[in-house]
């Protein structure tokens, strides 16, 4: 994944397969966002895999990646996890739906109103787009996706968690400018531990 365009064709499509399993496994319609992480990571691979083929630069591709990857995630995350989270953590998970919703709002206000291009560097791609106050808004992005996760209060979103942030400082060490794509890329496979979370049973 981010190494080649073979790379994340193969990944996303392995990612997604999970994502369909753990879609096809719910019982409760609440758990269907969550559910669907992993699905959504992997199609954000192969999207990236199409980026890798036509050489980076703007269009489609590139904007649809960055929709994802920018404002939809610091929304989806903490939003599905608050879903599926027991009563008892409902409270503690809002402070990450609002980081969230602070967070996306002006990352999608930047991608409609601004260009996003991708390069190819090495075996990475670095997505360039002029962000206003980038360190407040990543801040605000890893308190929302990361921090959903540990404060829910199920194991396996905490497990999720921990391997997310453990990702994220190493993509922040070794690929500054590639940190995004390299983050998510990590972050998608590691979504595959959403399959050992059990079923919940419905209740009436």
């Amino acid at each position: 994944m981010c190494w080649s365009a073979t790379a994340d064709l193969v990944a996303g499509t392995g990612i997604a397969a999970i994502g369909v399993a753990c879609v096809a496994r719910v019982r409760r319609a609440r758990d269907l966002p969550l559910a669907a992480l992993p699905l959504l990571l992997g199609a954000h691979q192969i999207i990236e895999s199409v980026i890798w083929r036509s050489g980076g630069g703007p269009g489609p591709a590139t904007l649809a990646w960055a929709v994802i990857a920018l404002p939809l995630l610091p929304l989806w995350v903490p939003l599905g996890v608050l879903c599926a989270a027991p009563p008892h953590a409902r409270r503690r998970l809002l402070f990450p739906v609002a980081a969230g919703i602070a967070t996306a709002v002006p990352l999608a206000y930047c991608l409609a109103t601004r260009p996003v291009t991708a390069e190819v560097r090495g075996h990475t791609l670095g997505y360039a787009i002029d962000l206003p106050h980038s360190a407040p808004l990543v801040a605000g992005y890893l308190l929302a996706t990361i921090g959903a996760l540990l404060l829910s209060g199920d194991p396996v979103l905490g497990r999720l968690g921990v391997l997310a942030a453990a990702g994220a400082a190493v993509c922040a060490a070794l690929w500054r400018l590639e940190f995004v794509s390299t983050w998510c890329a990590f972050a998608a496979v590691c979504s595959v531990v959403l399959l050992a979370r059990r079923p919940q049973t419905v209740t009436v």
